[in-house]
C-alpha cells in the first residue's frame, strides 16, 4: 500500500485559452475542475493504474466537501481529517502552446491539534514495508520541520517514506533520513544554494542531499528528463512529449510511476516515472494518466557509457 499525505489539498480549476492577454476579456475553450494537491494526485495516478493507494488529507467545510465528492467520484480511497479552515482553490490558465500560468491560494492555517491529527492518521494507516508519501507545501503557520518529524515517526514504524516538497521543509526532511526525495531542478538548486547549469551540477547536488540523509534522490528536469542518484550510482532518463496540454500534476504522475515500479530496480522505476509524467503532460487539467494514456516507448534510460558528454550539456527546459 502506498499512502499519501497532502497537508494543503485544493480544488484545481483549469481554463484553456488560445493565448493569455493581460487586460483582455478571454473566452475559455475548455475548463476542468479536479481534486488537487500533490499527494492527492499521486494517489489518483496510482489508482488509475491499478496500484493500491489511499490519500490522507485535512478537509474544511464548503470546498473541502466538494473536494471529497470529486475524489469519491473517481473512486479514490481517502482518510479525511476535519479542520475548521476553508480548503484552498487554485486556478490554472493553460495556453494552446503549452504555457501554463498558475494562481494558488495559500490554504488554511491548521491548529497544532489539527496537524497532530493528520500525522496520527497517517501513522495509524501506514503498513510496515509500504510507503508513505509526504507531498506538497506546508499549510501557512505550520512548523518547517513538520515533515521531518513525520519522517522520523513513520520510519520508526518500519515504513518507507518519500518526500516531495521544497524550501526549508525539504532541507529539514532530508536530515531526517527519508528513503526518497523528489525535487525538481529549481527546488534542488534552492536546497544546495547555487544554480545548476548541467546534469553534472544536478548529480553533484543530489549527492549532497544523499550525504545529508536522503537514501535516494529523484530529480525531475522537465523536458530535459530526470536523474536518479542512489546507492547504485547515477541513472539518467529522457522522454518525448508530442502534444503538451498541461504540466500541472505531471511531477506527481512522475513520482507515482516511480513508486509503482520501485521494486523492479532504479532503471525500470525511472523509465516508468518518465512515461507516466510524459502522459500526464499530454492530458488536460490535472487529469492523471491511465494505462491507455501511457506509452512506455516515450521514455528511455541511457546507457552508462553514454553519460559523460550528456552530463556536461547545459540544461534547458527544466522549469
Amino acid at each position: 500500500m502506498i499512502l499519501t499525505v497532502t497537508l494543503n489539498p485544493s480544488l484545481d480549476r483549469t481554463l484553456e485559452v488560445e493565448q493569455l492577454l493581460r487586460g483582455h476579456v478571454l473566452r475559455a475553450s475548455d475548463n476542468h475542475l479536479d481534486p488537487g494537491g500533490k499527494g492527492v494526485n499521486v494517489t489518483r495516478a496510482l489508482l488509475a493504474n491499478g496500484v493500491a493507494s489511499r490519500a490522507v488529507l485535512p478537509v474544511g467545510p464548503g470546498e473541502g466537501a466538494q473536494l471529497v465528492d470529486l475524489l469519491a467520484g473517481e473512486n479514490v480511497a481517502t482518510l479525511t481529517v476535519p479542520v475548521k479552515g476553508r480548503t484552498r482553490s487554485n486556478v490554472t490558465v493553460a495556453e494552446i502552446d503549452g504555457t501554463v500560468t498558475k494562481i494558488n491560494e495559500p490554504g488554511p492555517v491548521l491548529s497544532p491539534a489539527e496537524l497532530d491529527a493528520v500525522a496520527d492518521a497517517a501513522v495509524a494507516a501506514s503498513e510496515p514495508g509500504g510507503w508513505v508519501v509526504l507531498c506538497g507545501s506546508l499549510p501557512p503557520g505550520a512548523p518547517a520541520d513538520l515533515y521531518a518529524q513525520m519522517v522520523r515517526r513513520i520510519a520508526a514504524a518500519g515504513v518507507r517514506v518519500a518526500v516531495d516538497t521544497s524550501g526549508p521543509a525539504l532541507a529539514l526532511a532530508v536530515a531526517a533520513g527519508p528513503d526518497l526525495v523528489k525535487p525538481n531542478a529549481e527546488e534542488l538548486a534552492e536546497a544546495v544554494g547555487r544554480p545548476l547549469d548541467s546534469r553534472t551540477d544536478v548529480v553533484e547536488a543530489a549527492q549532497e542531499l544523499r550525504a545529508a540523509g536522503a537514501r535516494r534522490v529523484l530529480v525531475s528536469l522537465g523536458s530535459a528528463g530526470a536523474i536518479l542518484v542512489d546507492e547504485d550510482g547515477v541513472t539518467v532518463g529522457t522522454s518525448v512529449v508530442h502534444t503538451p496540454r498541461s504540466t500541472v500534476g505531471a511531477g506527481d504522475a512522475f513520482l507515482a510511476g516511480f513508486l509503482s515500479a520501485h521494486d523492479q530496480g532504479g532503471a525500470a522505476a525511472l523509465a516508468t516515472a518518465l512515461s507516466w509524467g510524459c502522459a500526464a503532460v499530454q492530458l488536460p487539467g490535472t487529469q492523471m494518466p491511465g494505462p491507455d494514456d501511457i506509452d512506455p516507448a516515450s521514455a528511455r534510460v541511457l546507457a552508462a557509457d553514454s553519460l559523460d558528454e550528456l552530463l556536461e550539456e547545459r540544461l534547458v527546459g527544466t522549469g
